[in-house]
């Protein structure tokens, strides 16, 4: 593999060197005339890179994965996973590269992934290779979802690579860079229990705990400590994807992290009218990774880290077992507890206020939503112009339907409002966590199909309002709004391979 200055970026190998059965080592294919689209220099600075060096030859060659530094390792990661409930023993990197470790303060590694880089020996033929509308899919709600709190994988470029791909038509190909806390999954336990070799699940699972939950190493039982910080991690997270709207659309477990960070941004989208049985993935045929089923899902998939893990719990299986059900037993009052706090939080609702209370009026909220197909992100904002007695703050609030002509019944809204107003909530706690701009799917679709045909101004219009999601700003009126055609209903997402 062709070497570059190790002086634009210093990778290490830990994964590669600690794990040499889950890491088949490989190179990224030629990018013909690799051209930026898009860098994430915030991310860049905060991982102690140069954003000037990465705009180089020498950089888009790393970005692209045709050179790496000396000494750099890179590799195609093997795991297994549950794909849609049918087991796959072995997926793996088939179009991806884990090129290797950053380190930054106090020895914290962060992976440098590329999606899109070509074929590897898992690619089960496919091409390997990535379109420009995916990847910068995978931008754009990976940045929203950053500057929305939620824990995510994020991008740090992608870079058009000068080759066109074959989908439906042929499209313009381009290489995602990736950085994540790893990209340990489920999946790669599920890979590791199927192959046998109980040292290599060892050493898989103390290489999970070092990098994402070194507390675990000093607990009486360090590997079951992992088992449980994985189920809060998951837990935490999914709260705040249902808080948002946000559909995965693919929660196979191949695509769970160990880290508790959103990955694979493929098939996901954010949900406009209210309504759980929402389902955005092509591939999605009966529903099973609809909105309202995340939770229950993320549980099953923990259920599938659980079983992987059994033989690190105890030598007998029946303890084992106990063992796990006892960890797993947990994740559903975490998950509602998160979402609770989360529900109260965009309600308002000051501390003082009942449990009771709070989970009566988010129910009937909801309700109300459902029947009538409320935009969710619309709905909340508004809330908190109602709170401080419906004096828009916006400089476009006079635009915005009022709240309550987005319900089928307003009377019942009406009288909702009443006792949800009597709970004394804090409209200036409610802006601080009520998004105005989420990435509305037709404003998506707009920007990747202009930056496809080559203009990337829609896609940095989009993002410059997804990445302030809290702070309303005079211009960005139709990045507020829900889609003008309520074609929420209709919209259809791809993976991208």
């Amino acid at each position: 593999m062709t070497t570059i200055p190790s002086a634009t970026v210093a990778l290490g190998g830990r994964f590669a060197a600690e794990l040499p059965e889950l890491a088949v080592p490989w190179r990224g294919a030629e990018a013909a005339d690799p051209r930026l689209l898009v860098l994430n220099e915030p991310l860049a600075a905060e991982l102690g890179l140069d954003p000037a060096a990465l705009r180089t030859e020498d950089g888009l060659r790393l970005l692209t994965g045709s050179a790496v530094p000396d000494g750099a390792t890179p590799v195609a990661q093997a795991y297994a996973g549950h794909q849609f409930g049918a087991y796959s023993p072995r997926l793996g990197d088939g179009r991806a590269l884990l090129l290797g470790e950053l380190e930054g303060d106090g020895g914290t590694l962060r992976d440098l992934h590329l999606k899109g880089s070509g074929r590897t020996p898992f690619a089960r033929g496919g091409d390997g290779l990535a379109a420009v509308g995916p990847m910068l899919r995978e931008h754009v709600i990976s940045e929203a979802m950053h500057a929305l709190g939620i824990p995510t994988t994020r991008s740090l470029a992608v870079v058009a690579t000068g080759r066109f791909v074959r989908r439906d038509e042929w499209l313009p190909g381009a290489v995602l860079a990736r950085v994540a806390s790893s990209h340990l999954r489920v999946g790669t336990f599920q890979y590791a229990r199927a192959t046998g070799d109980l040292g290599l699940l060892r050493r898989l699972a103390d290489h999970a705990i070092a990098r994402h939950a070194p507390d675990a190493a000093a607990a009486e039982h360090p590997h079951l400590a992992l088992l449980r910080a994985v189920i809060a991690a998951q837990a935490s997270l999914v709260a705040r994807w249902m808080l948002v709207g946000f559909v995965h659309g693919v929660m196979n477990t191949d695509n769970m992290t160990i880290s508790g960070e959103t990955i694979d941004y493929g098939p996901c989208a954010f949900m406009e009218g209210y309504d759980p049985e929402t389902v955005f993935s092509s591939i999605d045929e009966r529903g099973r990774y609809a909105y309202g089923n995340q939770p229950a899902i993320a549980e099953w998939n923990l259920t599938r880290l659980a079983e992987a893990m059994l033989p690190l719990l105890d030598e007998q299986e029946d303890r084992a077992v106990a063992m796990a059900v006892e960890a797993l037993d947990g994740f559903a009052p975490r998950y509602r507890a998160a979402w609770s706090s989360g529900m109260r939080a965009k309600l308002g609702l000051p501390a003082g206020v009942h449990d009771d209370a709070a989970s009566l009026v988010v129910d009937e909220l909801l309700a109300l939503m459902e029947s009538g197909r409320v935009d969710l992100t619309s709905c909340f904002r508004a809330l908190g112009t109602l709170a401080r007695g419906g004096v828009p703050t916006a400089p476009f609030a006079a635009d915005i339907v009022p709240l309550r002509d987005l319900f089928v019944h307003r009377e019942a809204f009406d009288a909702w409002a009443q006792r949800w107003l009597a709970l004394g909530p804090d409209a200036d706690a409610m802006d601080r966590t009520n998004p105005v701009y989420v990435p509305r799917n037709h404003l998506v679709e707009e920007a990747l199909a202009a930056a496809t045909d080559g203009d990337l101004a829609p896609l940095e219009r989009l993002l410059d309002a997804v990445q302030r999601p809290f702070d309303e700003r005079p211009g960005l009126e139709r990045y507020a709004a829900p889609s003008p055609e309520r074609s929420f209903r209709a919209y259809r997402t791809y993976c991208g391979t």
